[in-house]
């Protein structure tokens, strides 16, 4: 029987593809509608839903307020609910994770990067640094960015990031294959994690927590 696993604020899922592939059954949970999330879906607020049930639980708390561009006026009155999802996971007493943006005061976090797993889309790799804290010790892959050209997939999905780096716009297919996601919009897209970071942190927990 595959352990169960809560994703907690789970957007389109790109989180659950990667616990779902490292053998997890996964519910996400999110307070907006999720149309396209891969598996079963329950709209909910992620922080009043009951976490009893499952043997692991993923949370992936707003970044806006602790990412780059709090600082260009893009964001306004974002939570800051880090804190408080800490607090809720550690009191069920079970294996948990908590995802979110450089900047973030994840405890002990480690950086999980696109290139460490050899993401990308012709001779561009895929440039997306999140961070990540776990109730157990997790070794990831360094950052290994080449020189070279990289591809980004940030903010509303426009190609003004591109255009100033490479001189051309992106494709949103080459955005969809740098990200290893093919089911989600732009929108989507541009808050997803990319489903191989959480395959391989669900592989380790899957490890630890069989000893």
């Amino acid at each position: 029987m595959r352990p169960k696993l809560l994703d907690l604020f789970c957007g389109a899922g790109g989180c659950a593809m990667g616990y779902h592939r490292a053998g997890f059954d996964v519910v996400g949970v999110d307070i907006n509608p999720q149309p396209r999330y891969p598996f079963k879906f329950i709209q909910a607020d992620a922080m009043t839903f009951p976490l009893d049930g499952f043997d692991v639980i993923h949370a992936s708390p707003p970044c806006q307020a602790y990412s780059r561009s709090r600082n260009n006026g893009m964001v306004k009155d974002s939570p800051r609910l880090i804190h408080l999802v800490r607090e809720r996971l550690i009191l069920t007493g079970k294996p948990f994770v908590i995802e979110n943006v450089e900047g973030a005061p994840l405890h002990f976090p480690v950086l999980i990067c696109g290139a460490s797993f050899g993401l990308g889309t012709g001779d561009m790799q895929l440039s997306r640094h999140r961070i990540f804290e776990s109730s157990h010790l997790i070794l990831v892959p360094p950052c290994i960015h080449k020189r070279g050209k990289t591809i980004g997939v940030y903010g509303n999905g426009t190609n003004s990031w591109h255009r100033e780096r490479i001189g051309r716009n992106i494709k949103e297919s080459e955005k969809r294959e740098a990200m290893g996601i093919d089911w989600m919009n732009r929108k989507e897209l541009t808050q997803a994690i990319p489903p191989a970071y959480t395959e391989w942190i669900g592989r380790r927990i899957m490890e630890a927590t069989a000893k």
